[in-house]
């Protein structure tokens, strides 16, 4: 998934369909704070080429990213971030410190194949919460909201070079499968052609809920935003405080 080609132009696809993430990293990173007013330090999970990552350095001080993708990494690195940047996987990973918020847009929380390994993302991005600390989670479709058979295509142009985009989505047993092909032209290279293939749970807004009861995040649900998958908002409980031992 996410290999070299698409890489090279992500940024560009994304951009030219209309993404604005620093728009994105405001509205978040205002919610972030609503629920955890001194929030400083940022993690990231899925950050891609670090597009976002560069929009959250304006507003936190202390930010991370980390991705599946070797490639994506890389891109990101390319950018010259400040950002300390890992690669890894969102269900088991594990940096050695909290930060006041996680972070995990473009509904790449859909990715983990089975209800388990999404409880075992959320419980990665509660250990690396601080007590009182918020994840934003952007959910990938929910099985009555999912258009089974939808295409989509766009044209983006960028300075010399255009890239024709379009995907065909179907239900897949308890997920989606997005067949998406890109036709890239430049005046340097020509014209060449690829496609990837993107698979993600359908998990229920239900499932959703008990993994992040069960990390230990309170979560709400925000209907509307993000494209439309809506958001979840979660801030990990206090410890429990111990028990005294006076008589």
């Amino acid at each position: 998934m996410y290999g070299a080609e698409f890489t090279e132009i992500s940024d560009l696809v994304y951009r030219g369909r209309g993404k604005d993430y620093r728009a994105e990293a405001e509205y978040i990173g205002g919610l972030v704070r609503g629920r955890m007013p001194g929030a400083a330090s940022l993690l990231d999970v899925g950050c891609g080429t670090g597009a976002h990552l560069e929009a959250f350095e304006e507003s936190f001080g202390d930010v991370a990213g980390l991705d599946a993708s070797k490639d994506m990494i890389e891109a990101a690195r390319a950018k010259g971030l400040r950002a300390a940047l890992h690669q890894g996987d969102m269900c088991d990973f594990d940096l050695g410190r909290s930060f006041d918020a996680v972070t995990c847009l473009f509904g790449s929380i859909g990715h983990p194949e089975s209800f388990d390994r999404l409880a075992d993302a959320l419980r990665c991005f509660a250990r690396h919460l601080a007590p009182g600390g918020v994840a934003a989670v952007d959910p990938w479709w929910f099985p009555e909201t999912f258009l089974d058979g939808y295409v989509s295509a766009d044209v983006v142009t960028e300075g010399e070079r255009t890239v024709a985009r379009v995907s065909h989505s179907v239900r897949d047993g308890g997920g989606s499968r997005m067949e998406v092909h890109y036709t890239v032209a430049d005046r340097g290279s020509g014209v060449r052609h690829f496609s990837e293939t993107y698979t993600a749970r359908l998990f229920t807004r239900a499932q959703y809920e008990a993994a992040f009861a069960g990390a230990g995040l309170d979560a709400e649900y925000i209907e509307g935003v993000q494209q439309g998958r809506g958001l979840f908002l979660a801030v990990r409980r206090p410890a429990p405080a111990p028990e005294s031992t006076e008589d």
